[in-house]
């Protein structure tokens, strides 16, 4: 069973055991819905979703069997986990964590391997790889992505003189 972490429990709001998540995760519609398991805290505690808003920047849920802020306030700070297996993807879609160890590749040479992806903005991401032992960031956008070859790990960009 592999956990996916999807978000960290920042705050209550009100007084009927309503959670505030922040979650920047990819797929939030297939998580955050009436009856969707969430494990909560490095122990995984499972908690299955009552009922969900979105307000703000917040993912806002209630749990079964919770109706009251002092019931819920032993998750406060806990970060919040899937079951990769309870998540349905597409043949074509992808976690973007599964693309850590990808090999990047320019002009048909191997210019290193992906490291992580960081989310820098609400529109902007960032690829890390290893460039000849050496950190160095890629824009992760369309532009520069020419192809994305998920059954043989590899990531087809292009790159602009300067960049490495």
């Amino acid at each position: 069973m592999e956990y996916i972490k999807i978000g960290k429990i920042v705050n209550t709001h009100g007084i009927k055991g309503e959670l505030r998540i922040r979650s920047d995760f990819e797929y939030k519609d297939r998580v955050f819905i009436k009856g969707f398991n969430l494990y909560i805290g490095k122990d995984k505690i499972k908690e299955e979703i009552n009922t969900y808003r979105h307000h703000k920047e917040f993912e806002m849920v209630t749990f079964n069997e919770y109706n009251n802020i002092n019931q819920v306030l032993k998750y406060l700070k806990e970060d919040v986990y899937i079951i990769k297996e309870d998540l349905k993807l597409n043949n074509d879609e992808y976690l973007e964590e599964e693309l850590i160890g990808f090999k990047v590749i320019d002009n048909n040479e191997v210019v290193g391997e992906v490291l992580n992806i960081t989310k820098t903005s609400p529109t902007n991401k960032i690829m890390e790889i290893n460039y000849r032992g050496k950190r160095v960031l890629l824009p992760y956008h369309k532009d520069f992505i020419l192809k994305l070859d998920l059954q043989n790990r590899k990531i087809e960009v292009k790159l602009i003189e300067g960049m490495i």
